[in-house]
């Protein structure tokens, strides 16, 4: 098994930086880019379920009906989860705050590969935006499996691009002791941090298939 390409080290130390100068980190070129790419993908599904929702109500104004593209079967039903109450939880639809979030995930990464470094607030701010960000999506999936009944496909790939982001910021910070953990933990996600989102996808996936199994592709 190789090791993770997704390595990070401080660009400041030792006497280059003044004692009373907080640390700053920038990203690899690799970290940097898993940002741009797992922002981009988030980006693209709330762009797409934005337009999706504006042709529903377009649609229901004149008194028509719109089926968006990735509505394949009662269950793998774009259009019914982005009907449902809980696609605009805060009081306007979701996907108007991925088109903002992910947008700065976008940015982040850019400024990474510019070599960029930042200050331990910055990294455990964003830090926490991923958190809520992944906490969020544990809802909308709790949400679009148990109560709504119905998989959206664009939705699935914000999911993945959230939680990969998370854990591997996550993953960031511990090992740049932005975070406490014990050394172990440490040297564990300085070789396999792709261990945990795929597992924490793998075990999404797995919830889902023991929801609907083949009526996915009925």
């Amino acid at each position: 098994m190789s090791k993770t390409t997704v390595n990070d080290a401080s660009t400041e130390s030792g006497p280059e930086r003044a004692a009373d100068t907080p640390r700053t980190v920038g990203g690899s070129r690799a970290f940097a880019l898993l940002m741009v790419i797992t922002g981009a993908a988030g980006l693209l599904a709330a762009w797409v379920i934005t337009i999706d929702k504006n042709k529903i109500l377009e649609a229901k104004a004149v008194g028509k009906t719109f089926t968006p593209g990735c509505s394949v079967n009662p269950i793998v039903s774009c259009g019914s989860v982005m009907e449902s109450k809980q696609a605009a939880v805060f009081g306007f639809p979701n996907p108007m705050l991925g088109l903002i979030c992910y947008g700065i995930v976008i940015c982040v990464g850019m400024s990474l590969l510019t070599r960029a470094r930042f200050p331990r607030w910055y990294w455990l701010t964003f830090n926490f935006g991923t958190l809520f960000g992944v906490c969020f999506v544990t809802w909308l999936q709790f949400q679009s499996l148990y109560r709504i009944n119905a998989l959206c496909l664009w939705c699935s790939l914000a999911w993945v691009a959230t939680i990969t982001m998370f854990w591997y910021v996550t993953s960031f910070n511990v090992r740049n002791d932005f975070l406490p953990a014990p050394g172990w933990l440490k040297r564990f996600l300085g070789e396999f941090t792709w261990v945990v989102p795929v597992t924490h996808c793998g075990v999404i996936a797995m919830l889902i298939l023991t929801r609907w199994g083949s009526q996915l592709w009925a």
